[in-house]
């Protein structure tokens, strides 16, 4: 079903919670990261008497400043949707800046390049990942792109002191290992192929996790369209609906669209209820009313049928819509026994009419309202035969669609009557209910 509950929350709004949530486990895991790699180079330090460029620290620190602001704006009125993609350009910016301008021994002239060997572009893949839990695509598309974009910008930065480079192309036909060793080892080898290669798998490790993100988003506005419309089922079918049948309709949503069904119309209203209120203090009828129609649609539910409304001091209720059942004239029988004896012990007199045959049954309304109703001839034979029983002095009237199915039954046949609004006289019958 396409609408949406009313007081639900929009879809959009959800997944921009989500997104937000993810955004922030993302900025855990940077600065997780962050930390690592302070460890790492501290640890080298000591442990290998490496001195790092103090300028590693200073990135790792201003990196490590830059997510703790950008954690603490997530959600809030300062929030613009433009910070989650500057904070990756930062970040990956950063990381190429490094390998364009570091230098690898500090106090010597090492050419740039050999940064791009001794170290590698597996320094950008974790901030794609940590991209793909904000749940959004177009950050890890803009993620990859950006890691692409920078680490030939740095490439093309580090080989632009070279007066002369060498890449595989260098290489002539027959070429011994001692020429791969002396092209490889050479200080001007730039590798250019390998840089085509590294973003190439970069670009497409970008494109999957997007991918996957999308199908993520996808699952989940599934998740939130079947809760939708499970609220959807509880507020038009009520509170008095069998836990039974509402498990049915959320595993068959479709149930509720508008169709036509067999089904067997039960119409129930209280004879004299007009005398019985008069003199009453209506705090007390309505309590008294309340009370008889809950148990009602208790019995109702008992017989897998479904209250579709209650007429003031009666109610109309339906067997086999918007669930099939195999035997709905049967249940319909049942319940109008049970109707009765609740009228007996609540001291109502009560009248039923039962009619069995196609209805359309659907939800109607609008965007924000909707209910479940059945209407055709079935459910106006249902309430003409209610009020014929008064003429007949009768508790309870059936047609022939619901006589002809009462198995072990003989109802008795009260002959061609003509009932208000229809045409045509129709067979009626009756069924002495033992109460």
């Amino acid at each position: 079903m396409s609408q949406t509950p009313a007081g639900s929350l929009p879809d959009t709004s959800r997944l921009l919670r989500a997104e937000q949530r993810g955004l922030r486990l993302a900025i855990i895991c940077r600065t997780l990261v962050v930390g690592a790699a302070f460890l790492w180079v501290g640890s080298s330090w000591v442990a290998f008497g490496f001195y790092p460029n103090p300028l590693v620290f200073g990135v790792l620190g201003a990196f490590t400043a830059v997510g703790i602001a950008h954690a603490a704006v997530i959600g809030t009125r300062f929030d613009r949707w433009w910070m989650k993609y500057a904070i990756y350009t930062v970040d990956i910016s950063g990381i190429c800046a490094l390998f364009a301008f570091l230098p690898l021994v500090q106090g010597e002239t090492v050419p740039q390049i050999l940064a791009f060997r001794a170290y590698g572009i597996y320094y950008l893949f974790p901030l794609i990942a940590m991209a793909a839990l904000s749940l959004s695509p177009k950050l890890v598309l803009w993620a990859g792109g950006v890691a692409v974009a920078g680490w030939f910008a740095a490439f093309f930065i580090a080989i632009s002191d070279l007066e002369t480079t060498l890449s595989w192309s260098d290489l002539t036909p027959g070429a011994t290992r001692a020429d791969y060793e002396a092209l490889f080892l050479s200080a001007n080898f730039i590798g250019r192929g390998n840089r085509i290669e590294e973003t190439g798998f970069l670009m497409i490790a970008t494109l999957i996790l997007a991918l996957a993100v999308l199908r993520a988003r996808r699952v989940f506005m599934a998740q939130v369209a079947a809760q939708a419309e499970r609220e959807q089922i509880a507020a038009t079918l009520g509170r008095y609906v069998p836990e039974a049948i509402a498990r049915r309709l959320i595993d068959d949503p479709s149930a509720l669209v508008p169709q036509e069904r067999h089904a067997a119309i039960l119409v129930m209203d209280i004879a004299g209820f007009t005398a019985y209120s008069a003199g009453r203090p209506p705090t007390e009828v309505i309590e008294n009313l309340n009370d008889f129609l809950s148990g009602c649609a208790e019995e109702v539910s008992r017989h897998d049928g479904v209250v579709i409304q209650f007429t003031g001091d009666g109610l109309m209720a339906s067997f086999g819509a918007p669930i099939d059942s195999d035997h709905p004239e049967q249940d319909a029988v049942a319940a109008g026994r049970d109707l009765l004896l609740c009228a007996k012990q609540a001291g109502f007199s009560i009248r039923i009419g039962l009619a069995a045959g196609p209805v359309a049954a659907g939800s109607i309304g609008s965007s924000d309202r909707q209910a479940f109703t059945v209407y055709g001839d079935t459910v106006n034979r249902a309430a003409r035969l209610e009020a014929h029983a008064k003429v007949l002095g009768q508790s309870v009237l059936m047609d022939a669609g619901v006589s002809g199915k009462l198995a072990g039954e003989t109802p008795q046949l009260l002959g061609l009557q003509q009932l208000r609004g229809l045409a045509d006289p129709v067979p009626v019958f009756t069924l002495p209910l033992k109460v």
